[in-house]
């Protein structure tokens, strides 16, 4: 054999040999952009526990693409919208081209249309935004875009259901309204005075206000104002500190008064629901809890509480962040490539069994995703509890995923 050959033709083996290892060690990345620092830490970094948990269990299954690791990166926005930009840039900066983000729909809107405007500039290089948790109906109507997929259901379809629900409870006869004041609080707001005064024109709204977004620390002049009110209903679609903390001023305050939210499961919020006293008398609309019964989901919250609960026992929240996983691995797989363009085309119009073994699909028109969602009260009695309180979530209501589905006025550009 000639030896000179032989080293000539070394170079580009080599080469083709390391080449291929760099394809094949090259990871899928996902940035995780929300508050890790600031009122919104604490679901900030539960949720950032629930992507890496996710992110873990793919990986042991073998990843993505013909054995790809899939990897998780995180960046910490304050909760603002300004700072959530900086940070977008600097996951594309170091190659990320799948961003995901729930909390804050000021930050969400924010982060739809720069990358829309970044893939606009960047034709061949397009980044997708997978938007777990802000639900502005906006991001899915006026605002929506084809680089954006949410996987919750929008405040409107929340609060017709929560409404839905509130008119067969005649009991009711005067409601205050309290919220966060940025899109979605307004949005929430907005929607419940109109589906009330729709469905229940009897029932006399007795406050109606909007509070600076995580910056209260003591909500008892608030909680003060809506037993001055003599409301026998709270509707609130506080997160994060605002909502468990005013839990907490209405438990200190005795305030006797049954509480309709969205997220009333959050960080902390379980433990002030006990204090209250209030044993069944605050509900949640939410697609999942704790006590809905699937095999599969309760072995798997179960691992993570293990793994991730801590101290406080704080188990899984995110049912919708399983799904979004779930059908970005599919659509990686389906499509074969990482290219955003490729996997957006596989999502698009993806219909999918979730680990409930519950029919869902994305709508391709505004890429708003439909499930089954659950409307639970807090208390007494249910097999799982939260955070060590005794008390869990019981199911009082189910509304099937077809019937949330409500009109999209999106225009979506689809680029070609």
């Amino acid at each position: 054999m000639n030896f000179a050959k032989i080293m000539n033709g070394l170079p580009l083996t080599v080469a083709l040999v390391f080449s291929a290892i760099g394809v094949q060690a090259q990871n899928v990345k996902i940035a995780y952009i929300d508050p890790l620092s600031g009122g919104g830490a604490s679901v900030g970094e539960h949720g950032l526990k629930h992507l890496q948990f996710l992110v873990d269990a793919i990986n042991a299954k073998g990843g993505v693409i013909n054995g790809q690791k899939m990897e998780a990166v995180a960046y910490d926005n304050k909760g603002s919208p300004q700072e959530s930009l900086v940070q977008v840039q600097k996951a594309i900066d170091s190659g990320v081209r799948f961003i995901t983000q729930g909390n804050g729909s000021g930050a969400a809107i924010a982060i739809s249309e720069f990358i829309s405007k970044y893939n606009d500039r960047n034709p061949g290089k397009e980044v997708l935004y997978f938007n777990y948790s802000a639900v502005d109906p906006a991001l899915t109507n006026e605002k929506c875009s084809y680089w954006h997929f949410r996987w919750d259901a929008n405040s409107d379809i929340k609060m017709a259901a929560l409404t839905d629900y509130m008119k067969t409870r005649k009991e009711i006869k005067k409601v205050y309204i309290i919220g966060q004041d940025y899109s979605f609080g307004q949005a929430v707001r907005v929607a419940a005075v109109a589906m009330l005064k729709q469905k229940r024109p009897d029932i006399q709204i007795v406050g109606d206000e909007l509070h600076p977004l995580l910056k209260i620390t003591d909500f008892a002049p608030y909680v003060a104002k809506i037993k001055a009110s003599g409301a026998d209903s709270v509707i609130s679609g506080n997160w994060g500190n605002d909502i468990s903390l005013l839990l907490k001023a209405a438990a200190d305050s005795g305030l006797q008064a049954n509480w309709y939210t969205y997220y009333a499961g959050g960080s902390g919020a379980p433990t002030a629901i006990k204090q209250t006293g209030l044993d069944h008398r605050v509900f949640q609309i939410s697609e999942w809890h704790t006590n809905v019964p699937a095999p599969a989901m309760e072995a798997m919250t179960d691992a993570f509480l293990k793994k991730y609960g801590g101290e406080a026992a704080q188990g899984w929240w995110y049912m919708r962040m399983k799904n979004q996983m779930d059908m970005f691995v599919e659509a990686l797989n389906k499509a074969k490539s990482s290219d955003p363009k490729k996997v957006a085309a596989a999502l698009a119009d993806m219909k999918f069994k979730n680990i409930l073994g519950a029919d869902t699909f994305m709508r391709p028109s505004d890429h708003s995703f439909f499930q089954d969602m659950y409307i639970s009260s807090f208390g007494s009695g249910t097999k799982h509890d939260e955070e060590k309180t005794g008390w869990g979530w019981k199911t009082t209501t189910v509304i099937k995923g077809q019937d949330t589905v409500i009109p999209t006025t999106c225009k979506m550009n689809v680029p070609s």
